[in-house]
């Protein structure tokens, strides 16, 4: 193995483990259900810094794209680790100690809680989880590009598989506001010390290696896109579009998971177990469609990802037995993994990777809107019904929106355009 590549997959190393602190997003249906059973808040009330967290976070991939594009991944990285982590420390501070019975939670804790998880937390993760693809995908050649995007990312969505234990053993040892505690000076700890290995390549660095077929615009055509070029491309428009689309459909069952299986499956407690599932096959759609994506083009991979997501979406509230239940949440998982390396490999193909940090964070911010749309509607629509089956179908309707899209969507042109850039026939 040569130094670069040795390099290379140090960084990889690196950032797979800070998107696995970084993931402890994906374990708040853990603390939903508490926060719903123990401290007398609704589903809307509980899910809201989730999804305030989720709207932060892709907010805040643009500047931190850009401020990692230009002082490097290692800083960003390490303020983001250290946000998160006084985000949870924060948020410990407004949990009331929990009594024998239930304990209400002030208006003040609640906006308490909200500001430390929702705004500092996610405002960390978006720092941290902007610094971590671009450096490692810049030590490899674009035939890899799918490959190394899928493993980093794979570090956030599997996050849960041991984080979602691990907090459900502190909430049962501690209870929650120990929990939070406990969780924000460890995740602070590991985030910010992985952070020092985080280096982009030197300059003129060139990996070897050939395009794959999804990298019709890519490193080697020496085409690298500035964000307000990218902005003035249709292509920019409809993959955010179906980002966008196809994200609210995962973000809402991941964000409503435990409660989803008390409704539909009361008799079983199955919320640990599917939120362990979610994590696991979220992961390793992240690396199946990377490599996929790699061989047969990341449009290719797209459509069948937003149709077999589509059906599942629109069968989901069907699924009444533990064993369905299981199988359609893994297939859940897998699909919305998917995106969240499809989509940043795709934008490296189309834009170049010298201002990918900049130019994801623009695309990613389809993420935060998909983040903030799923949950809030799951929510409203099980306060109003007790029942998730219209938010289901909705979802279904969009992930059809996104395949027909997928459909039209090509590599620009190979020279950025300022005013006129047409898709390809």
């Amino acid at each position: 193995m040569s130094a670069s590549n040795s390099k290379g997959w140090t960084v990889t190393g690196a950032a797979i483990c800070i998107n696995l602190a970084l993931g402890v997003l994906y374990a708040w249906s853990i603390f939903k259900k508490d926060l719903s059973t123990h401290y007398g808040l609704s589903n809307t009330e509980a899910a809201l810094p989730y999804t305030i967290a989720c709207g932060i976070f892709a907010l805040m991939m643009v500047p931190a794209g850009r401020w990692q594009d230009k002082i490097g991944p290692r800083v960003v990285a390490a303020t983001g680790g250290a946000l998160t982590g006084l985000g949870l420390i924060l948020a410990s501070f407004f949990i009331p100690t929990l009594s024998d019975g239930n304990t209400v939670i002030s208006s003040t804790g609640f906006w308490g809680i909200t500001i430390g998880f929702g705004v500092l937390a996610g405002t960390g993760i978006g720092l941290g989880y902007a610094s971590t693809t671009p450096p490692a995908v810049k030590w490899f050649p674009p035939a890899k590009k799918g490959l190394i995007t899928g493993l980093v990312v794979s570090g956030f969505g599997l996050a849960s598989v041991y984080i979602s234990p691990l907090s459900k053993y502190l909430l049962t040892e501690f209870a929650l506001k120990n929990a939070f505690l406990i969780l924000g000076i460890g995740f602070l700890f590991v985030t910010v010390s992985f952070a020092q290995f985080l280096k982009n390549p030197p300059p003129g660095y060139l990996p070897g290696g050939t395009p794959s077929p999804g990298c019709k615009n890519s490193d080697n055509a020496k085409i690298d896109y500035m964000p307000g070029e990218m902005l003035k491309t249709p292509q920019f428009f409809l993959l955010w579009l179906m980002f966008a689309l196809a994200a609210s459909a995962g973000l809402m069952t991941i964000g409503h998971i435990a409660s989803i299986a008390k409704q539909q499956v009361p008799s079983v407690d199955l919320g640990f177990l599917l939120v362990a599932i979610l994590a696991i096959f979220n992961a390793g759609g992240r690396i199946i469609a990377g490599i996929l994506s790699d061989k047969i083009g990341r449009t290719r991979t797209m459509l069948l990802v937003f149709v077999f997501q589509a059906a599942i979406m629109f069968l989901f509230s069907a699924f009444k037995t533990p064993a369905l239940l299981i199988m359609g949440t893994a297939a859940v998982g897998f699909n919305y993994g998917s995106l969240l390396s499809l989509f940043p490999s795709t934008t490296a193909d189309y834009f170049g990777t010298k201002n990918l940090g900049a130019n994801y964070g623009l695309v990613f911010t389809a993420w935060g809107v998909g983040g903030v749309f799923g949950p809030m509607l799951a929510g409203m629509i099980a306060d109003a019904f007790k029942v998730y089956t219209l938010a289901f179908q909705i979802s279904a309707g969009l992930l059809i929106l996104a395949a027909l899209i997928s459909l039209i969507v090509n590599a620009p042109k190979t020279i950025p355009l300022t005013d006129d850039i047409k898709l390809k026939a």
